[in-house]
């Protein structure tokens, strides 16, 4: 790429970012809080102890984890270990495992961990002192000793209140309003928790400031339709596992949080979970559209079973044949024994982009309870090649013309010209279910083409339409299977698939069964099988249908 090009991608790029985004970056880069070593304000009492979602083991042992798949010791207390990769040693600084499963038969590592982290990580140095993980810390360590798992040693237990307290006055003055989204988010429910967690004048700023901005920010982040505004299942998921959280917290330190804020709070919890049902697969996981990937956030049932626990009862799932999240931009086709999830939205908000993937018209497709056409999924944040693929058409079920993506993904969170839907319809009789939709993300190619598909969902089959007007030399739909399932001639064969079968329409289009990769997890590369279909030049329509007994 010449110069020039990369000048127009970075101003296709920064032409949608907000004011603060740009001279909040060189804000942030520059300024550093006072660092305040005071005593921490007193504990207020809380009622109770804590009960979190149910939340898988992280800690080995007393020096060993397992985070995104990878196992590693924390070498000679050094948590800034420029060996390991530094999305691995963010997650050392969370703490998620003092509030996982069992967290109680290992009070003495967390004890010692707490202690170490402590003695090691002098304020406002290392990558435990950016706000995100000093959020989800700060939080994970008032959760702590909440849940009567903390040490009863006076000294021990002072010395984390102290920290606790200095980190959250160094994180009220470096709120990441550069970034917004779901970092703001976290950086407000860590400010709240405090502000609950502290008695006095500085309890009560934090709060202000936590009530404040959590208020703002679920006005701004949680969709109508109950959806999360960067539209990645992953995050939405993380996000309602937060509001839950609140929940929580607001009732152990009532009446210190209004009638007012709990309602909002259990409202839009509410819309979440039935979003997020929307969403999921029938083998109980997220769909993978954008940023997306198992292990990392509570999965369906866990939050409905913590929302009980609150007293929320979750939404029932509908089981009708089309469901639609109209400000998310997503559809759930359900006919038979088939689950179809599609992406007929805009990629993310205009100026917040950073979790979004080229996988305008992608789909993924469920029988009988198996995951049968799936999206590649994530596995890294880091910048590179296979980060850039990831979030390219290609690694999802959708077309990609000309070998370019619908979006302009580049980086590891930059996007510059973005595909736009528009055409979408949708409708049901007595044969099936129905959607259709186009979207305008190859116009900035020579030949000006536009993508159009129609999906149709009978009992016993699946047809899936695509129409390209415009030019192109190249346009080709992929459709891949996960891990298990092997694309023959005419056919689909795996564990508990029987006569699996496809055919292109019109008959004797180009077609060719590529060697792929999946990745249902951060860390994990599985190789897969991916059917690619060429859609003809001269006509610009294919179509494939996928058939199966009922």
């Amino acid at each position: 790429m010449n110069a020039s090009a990369r000048a127009l991608r970075l101003w296709y790029t920064v032409r949608h970012l907000r004011p603060v985004q740009i001279y909040g970056r060189a804000w942030h880069r520059l300024h550093r809080p006072r660092i305040d070593l005071s005593p921490a304000p007193p504990a207020m009492p809380a009622r109770g102890q804590w009960q979190g979602c149910a939340r898988a083991p992280s800690m080995l042992g007393p020096n060993r984890f397992r985070f995104l798949n990878a196992e590693h010791d924390l070498r000679n207390g050094d948590w800034n270990d420029r060996a390991l990769p530094k999305l691995w040693l963010y997650n050392l600084h969370y703490f998620d495992d003092l509030v996982a499963d069992g967290a109680a038969a290992r009070a003495g590592w967390h004890a010692d961990l707490v202690r170490g982290w402590i003695a090691s990580n002098p304020p406002g140095a290392g990558n435990g002192w950016e706000p995100y993980c000093l959020s989800l810390r700060t939080v994970n360590w008032i959760k702590w000793l909440l849940s009567g798992h903390a040490p009863a040693d006076d000294a021990a237990r002072q010395a984390a209140l102290d920290s606790l307290a200095v980190q959250a006055r160094y994180l009220a003055g470096r709120l990441e309003r550069h970034l917004l989204g779901n970092h703001l988010w976290a950086n407000y429910k860590a400010l709240l928790f405090a502000g609950l967690f502290f008695d006095g004048e500085e309890g009560a700023r934090w709060l202000d400031i936590g009530l404040r901005g959590m208020r703002r920010e679920i006005g701004e982040q949680i969709l109508a339709d109950g959806g999360h505004f960067e539209r990645s299942p992953m995050y939405h998921a993380i996000l309602l596992e937060d509001l839950l959280d609140l929940i929580q917290l607001g009732e152990r330190y009532a009446p210190a949080v209004s009638r007012e804020d709990l309602e909002l709070w259990r409202t839009r919890a509410a819309s979440m979970l039935g979003w997020l049902a929307v969403m999921t697969h029938p083998d109980g996981g997220i769909a993978f559209f954008n940023d997306a990937a198992h292990g990392i956030a509570p999965e369906l049932a866990p939050l409905q079973d913590y929302a009980r626990s609150l007293g929320l009862t979750p939404p029932e799932r509908s089981g009708e044949a089309l469901q639609l999240l109209p400000e998310s931009g997503y559809a759930r086709l359900e006919y038979g024994e088939a689950v179809l999830i599609a992406d007929i939205g805009e990629v993310g908000p205009n100026y917040l982009p950073g979790h979004a993937h080229a996988d305008t018209l992608s789909f993924e497709l469920s029988l009988r309870g198996r995951r049968v056409l799936v999206n590649a999924g994530t596995s890294r944040y880091d910048i590179g090649a296979e980060r850039l693929w990831q979030r390219g058409t290609a690694a999802h079920n959708t077309v990609q013309i000309d070998d370019q993506d619908s979006s302009e993904v580049w980086s590891s969170f930059r996007v510059a010209r973005r595909a736009l839907p528009f055409a979408i319809g949708h409708g049901q009789d007595s044969g099936g279910v129905w959607l259709e939709a186009a979207h305008d993300g190859y116009k900035r190619l020579p030949g000006r083409a536009v993508h159009c598909r129609r999906w149709r969902l009978q009992e016993d089959q699946l047809r899936v339409e695509d129409r390209i007007e415009g030019r192109f030399a190249r346009a080709v739909a992929r459709y891949r299977t996960p891990p298990g399932l092997r694309i023959g001639a005419a056919r689909v064969a795996g564990d508990g698939i029987e006569a699996l079968r496809w055919r292109s329409e019109p008959e004797g289009l180009s077609t060719h069964v590529a060697a792929s990769t999946y990745h249902a997890g951060f860390g994990r590369s599985e190789a897969c099988d991916v059917l690619e279909v060429a859609v003809p030049r001269d006509t610009g329509s294919a179509a494939i249908v996928f058939t199966w007994t009922s």
